[in-house]
């Protein structure tokens, strides 16, 4: 029996001293407070199995005394350390806190105030029974509580961490059983005995498991994990089309990666593309370009890669029980990065595909239109030029006169869209210069309006405040304003109102309202855009559609804009923004 209880001592001593260099290989790789706690715990366990063999059993004098009392004292800091690691993850409150502090001291006092430790065999008197049992209350408190906070808080997380937060759990438990099985014992030559020892083996081999599992036993344990992330990466790789999509094929697996409460994606840009498990609060302030918060327990890691970001609301135990699963979320992290560059890439294209198939048909309705629009008036004018040249001496004066008229219209009217293609080119070249000086918005508003309604000025109502003067280019507005007042008539009804009122730093804001119908729901989504025309108009009211076209691409060449609006209670409403240059 004695040669058994010595041949697991051995191992022990083995298994307790491995324990320990992994415990402090591991606080010098992470220097961090857990993995301190963690290796003064076995550090403690180390110094009890292998300087406690050299203790003798029977001590005579001071210098053989005090190494057992230390050997002893370190046993009585064990259960502190391992209770000061959890306490790292769910801090208790103070007041439990220094309940522990208190008892750990006041232990650490009666240890060195006995006046002896009996020795094996010995009549063990009732001050050192009671000290016994302190010493096993301590130790079972401590250890239970730390073993039930490690299980109840694996039952949260994913495979990996939760198997090395309960094999913690459950290496603390056996533990505890085999120091109360030794400490009950008056003889180490029992089969308690034996299985005490026995315990603390199975103890030590579960502490290092759940310390540092190998790489294999790792990789069985992630297993659900992996194959989730696996079709999340293929999904990345060959499915996902849109930003969005790649967002949301990626949170799930990432979240259950390192069990996280809840995620979210960001691209290059930090802009939020998907969130997932965030109160409804939180996500608007997130998407609002807030910080994140993390909740009571709760750490938000950040994964930072080329093209992506990845934030994680994990539980204050993943960083240390799942910092291997962290270093596959960077890896994940990177792939979302090459398949969010990838959708982009797609995205330009497919925009680069749009505006090539919209800048064909622009311009074969361009062509359609010039070949239409010129060959009127160029037929016209051609006809007219020969009728006079042919049949001038047979024509009566009043029918020439008819004819001059009819030839200058049509001049007038191929001149004015020959115009109209040349600004177009001009605003598409960006080569249209910006003069600003200061004028009376009022004064120039009704020289604009007299041009552009004619003989219809009086259907014109202009409100302009008399003092509103404005630093812009006014040729921009003449040309913008005599578009929108010429439409008014075409297409809406008298009275047209024409107003104006300053906006912040200088610029101005007209306003152009007819009282007609308005315009039709179906054009307002292009009604900016070139050869727009209202049905019924096509073939009732002459024009090419490119007149708003033109305005709006002057006020934005001005840094403004042009926009709709319904008008009040009906009609059509155009608004003129220009800043001050």
């Amino acid at each position: 029996m004695h040669l058994l209880v010595s041949a697991i001592g051995i191992v022990n001593t083995i298994v307790f001293v491995a324990l320990s260099v992994l415990a402090l290989r591991q606080w010098r790789r992470r220097r961090d407070s857990a993995a301190g706690w963690l290796a003064f715990a076995f550090l403690t366990l180390g110094l009890i199995v292998t300087v406690g063999r050299l203790v003798p059993t029977h001590p005579h004098g001071l210098l053989e005394d005090i190494p057992q009392r230390l050997d002893i004292e370190l046993l009585v800091l064990f259960p502190y350390f391992i209770y000061r690691f959890a306490a790292v993850f769910s801090p208790l409150s103070a007041r439990i806190r220094v309940l522990v502090l208190a008892l750990t001291i006041g232990l650490t006092v009666w240890t060195f105030a006995l006046p002896r430790f009996p020795a094996t065999g010995e009549y063990r008197p009732p001050w050192f029974i009671a000290y016994i049992i302190a010493f096993v209350v301590h130790w079972a408190v401590l250890s239970t509580v730390v073993a039930f906070q490690l299980w109840t808080a694996g039952g949260g997380q994913p495979s990996i961490a939760s198997r090395r937060m309960r094999l913690l759990a459950f290496a603390s438990a056996l533990l505890t059983f085999a120091i109360v099985g030794v400490a009950t014992q008056e003889s180490p030559d029992t089969w308690v005995a034996v299985i005490a020892s026995l315990l603390g083996t199975i103890s030590g081999l579960s502490f290092m498991l759940g310390l540092a599992p190998p790489q294999m036993i790792r990789a069985s344990w992630r297993t659900p994990e992996q194959q989730r992330l696996q079709e999340a990466i293929r999904g990345l790789m060959t499915l996902a089309t849109t930003r969005a999509e790649v967002a949301d094929r990626v949170l799930g697996p990432a979240a259950s990666l390192v069990g996280a409460r809840c995620a979210a994606v960001y691209d290059s840009d930090r802009h939020l593309l998907a969130v997932r498990g965030l109160d409804p609060e939180a996500e608007q302030r997130l998407r609002a370009g807030g910080e994140p918060e993390a909740p009571e327990r709760t750490e938000v890691v950040a994964i930072e890669a080329e093209g992506a970001r990845l934030l994680v609301w994990t539980s204050s135990y993943a960083p240390f029980f799942g910092d291997e699963e962290l270093r596959v979320l960077e890896t994940v992290a990177a792939l979302t990065g090459i398949a969010l560059d990838r959708v982009r890439l797609f995205e330009q294209e497919h925009s680069s595909r749009l505006a090539l198939e919209r800048a064909n048909e622009v311009m074969a309705n361009f062509v359609a239109l010039a070949a239409h629009e010129l060959r009127t008036p160029v037929t016209t004018i051609h006809g007219f030029v020969q009728t006079l040249n042919h049949l001038d001496e047979r024509l009566a004066e009043e029918q020439k006169d008819e004819l001059r008229v009819a030839l200058e219209q049509q001049t007038m009217r191929m001149a004015s869209l020959v115009e109209q293609l040349l600004d177009l080119s001009r605003l598409d070249a960006e080569a249209v210069e910006i003069h600003p000086q200061e004028i009376d918005v009022r004064e120039r508003l009704a020289q604009v309006v007299a041009v552009a309604a004619a003989g219809r000025a009086a259907d014109v109502l202009l409100d302009v405040p008399e003092s509103l003067v404005v630093r812009i280019d006014p040729s921009i507005l003449d040309h913008i304003v005599t578009n929108l007042v010429t439409n008014a008539f075409r297409y809406g009804r008298a009275p047209v109102r024409v107003t104006a009122r300053a906006v912040a730093e200088g610029g101005v804001e007209v306003f152009v309202e007819d009282s007609g119908p308005g315009v039709a729901a179906e054009l307002e989504g292009t009604l900016f855009e070139r050869f727009t025309r209202a049905g019924v108009s096509r073939d009732r009211v002459a024009g090419t559609g490119l007149g708003l076209a033109i305005a709006q691409a002057y006020a934005r060449a001005h840094r403004g804009d042009l926009r709709y609006e319904h008008g009040d209670p009906s009609g059509a409403r155009f608004v003129v923004e220009l800043p001050s240059i």
